[in-house]
């Protein structure tokens, strides 16, 4: 039977400069939609689980798009709210060599930043559910992005459904009149998985310490249903290259993957959500050890791909982890 995961977030339509083009310099922008959220969907849908993502669009042509991308990659759509409204932007200039990327936000006041979930039917929507996720962009937007996201969480707790929380510290989001110690403890409490670094362990939950086993310590003490933290280690070489590994700590141990080296990166937006579904997909699916090389060895291969979405099969995934077909023309 397929797993099925559901996941909450707002989708944004992201405007890429051409190529390595400056902002100053564009005089077109390449047209695609992305979510930390609905990248995890994607990704997980199309591994064959069944996946559900709930956001909230704007009623006109370019919420129908949404829905229509969202679909297209087997994302089940049932949920998706509409509303009048603006649907949150992003900008992105690619980097190239020791020049960095930049990315511009402009995702105030959006849709799903003012929608009112209350109407959804958790009980409904997790009936049937294996997994829910979450990240801490969520209830950074807004005081009803984050009521929604408690509403959620409160009742995957109590169905039992397992929950992930990319904790993903943003600090330039947190603008409406709270902070994340004031919402992110009661939220990251139930979770089984936890992705998270030092700093978002400190602005987040509390807890301040130079030693990451000793955050996951202090988390799992915190957290009862803990059963996983996972972080990923990058090394900039410049902005075409970059060196990944991840580790997972199972309360018992730490488990390293291997570390890949990253030459001539197309586009590295999206890494992280890549990692974050190939470590659900992981620990749904296999051993603990096996996950996270699943999970950086996904997060590896996106960074080859334009976009937002990680449009990789489980066989590509594989073959990298086995050091087959790396780089081969494949016919």
């Amino acid at each position: 039977m397929k797993k099925r995961i559901i996941t909450l977030g707002e989708v944004m339509l992201r405007l890429s400069t051409p190529g390595h083009h400056r902002f100053v310099n564009a005089n077109s922008f390449e047209a695609v939609y992305g979510g930390a959220e609905a990248n995890v969907a994607i990704s997980l849908a199309n591994w064959d689980c069944s996946v559900a993502h709930i956001t909230a669009l704007p009623n006109h042509e370019i919420g129908d798009a949404v829905k229509r991308y969202l679909s297209s990659s087997g994302v089940d759509t049932s949920y998706l709210q509409f509303s009048p409204g603006r649907m949150g932007l992003y900008f992105v200039e690619n980097g190239a060599m020791q020049r960095s990327s930049k990315i511009i936000y402009d995702r105030f006041d959006s849709v799903f930043a003012n929608f009112d979930f209350s109407k959804l039917d958790w009980e409904q929507i997790f009936q049937g559910s294996d997994w829910f996720h979450w990240t801490g962009i969520t209830p950074a937007i807004s005081a009803s992005a984050a009521k929604v996201c408690k509403e959620a969480v409160l009742a995957a707790e109590k169905l039992g459904v397992k929950i992930s929380a990319d904790i993903n510290y943003r600090r330039n989001l947190w603008q409406y009149g709270k902070q994340p110690m004031d919402i992110m403890p009661e939220l990251i409490r139930p979770s089984h998985l936890i992705i998270a670094g030092l700093t978002d362990f400190e602005n987040c939950m509390g807890i301040q310490t130079d030693n990451y086993e000793e955050a996951c310590q202090a988390a799992k003490e915190f957290c009862p249903n803990l059963a996983y933290v996972s972080t990923t280690s990058r090394k900039s070489i410049s902005a075409s290259e970059n060196k990944l590994k991840g580790k997972l700590w199972n309360t018992e141990t730490f488990l390293k993957s291997k570390s890949y080296r990253m030459s001539h990166i197309v586009d590295r937006i999206g890494g992280g959500d890549a990692f974050m579904a190939g470590l659900i997909y992981g620990l749904l699916h296999f051993k603990d050890q096996e996950a996270i090389d699943f999970a950086v060895a996904a997060s590896v291969l996106k960074h080859s791909i334009p976009g937002d979405a990680n449009l990789v099969s489980i066989e590509e995934v594989n073959h990298l982890i086995k050091g087959e077909n790396v780089g081969k023309l494949l016919r």
